[in-house]
């Protein structure tokens, strides 16, 4: 069974953000397992807690532009791509040419992969109404059944949109990179050797994760 966080966020408006109600327990249990998170969570004010804008379909567009390019690049494509119709809705979506998608920055694969995404949500092809009840590794393999969604795409929703406490994202290169200068004095680090440093995280490795993340740029990004 799916470990239940914060039902109202995933009800929330687009204009809503909402933080998880786990995270100052995560926090202190973090600080006490592990000596580098006990130096590096209070470098964080509150206010750069996880959030979430609560709407599954943008959480997943957001997470398809920024696949393999920076977090930066990834933010001014979304804006542009968001500008391109009043309310971006699957719907939306799948009225919008090729071109006005291209012009604002996706390549032809990303706009291919966003169409589907759009589909999929319209023509009910996923248990969203289901997904509070399901694990990670149900939803991981739904969502990575659709073109263009690994299963790094489908562990930023988990985090970003159900917010689940526990999620370990191995193919991020922001953790890694995290995990490296933090526990190996910036040696190369094999996702075995992250998975073991991350066994001292759990239950909480959403937690340490975003964390790791704020090491390497503090300006959190959204999904």
């Amino acid at each position: 069974m799916a470990t239940k966080v914060v039902n109202k966020a995933s009800k929330a408006s687009s204009d809503d953000l909402l933080a998880p109600d786990y995270w100052e327990a995560a926090c202190a249990a973090l600080m006490k397992q592990d000596r580098i998170m006990r130096k590096l969570i209070p470098k964080y004010p509150k206010a750069e807690f996880l959030k979430t804008r609560g709407d599954a379909f943008q959480t997943l567009a957001r997470a398809i532009v920024g696949q393999q390019i920076s977090v930066k690049a990834a933010q001014s494509v979304w804006e542009r791509v968001l500008k391109t119709t009043r309310s971006f809705t699957p719907a939306a979506v799948l009225k919008l040419e090729i071109t006005e998608l291209r012009e604002a920055g996706l390549s032809a694969r990303k706009v291919e992969y966003m169409k589907d995404l759009a589909q999929h949500f319209e023509n009910g092809g996923l248990h969203a109404a289901n997904w509070d009840a399901l694990d990670d590794e149900t939803i991981i393999a739904e969502l990575t059944a659709i073109r263009g969604i690994g299963r790094w795409t489908a562990e930023m929703f988990l985090i970003f949109y159900l917010m689940r406490p526990d999620v370990l994202p191995l193919d991020d290169i922001g953790l890694i990179k995290g995990i490296s200068e933090a526990y190996f004095s910036k040696e190369p680090v094999s996702r075995s050797e992250a998975r073991e440093v991350s066994a001292n995280w759990a239950p909480w490795r959403t937690v340490a994760t975003w964390y790791m993340w704020r090491s390497m740029d503090p300006i959190p990004v959204e999904y």
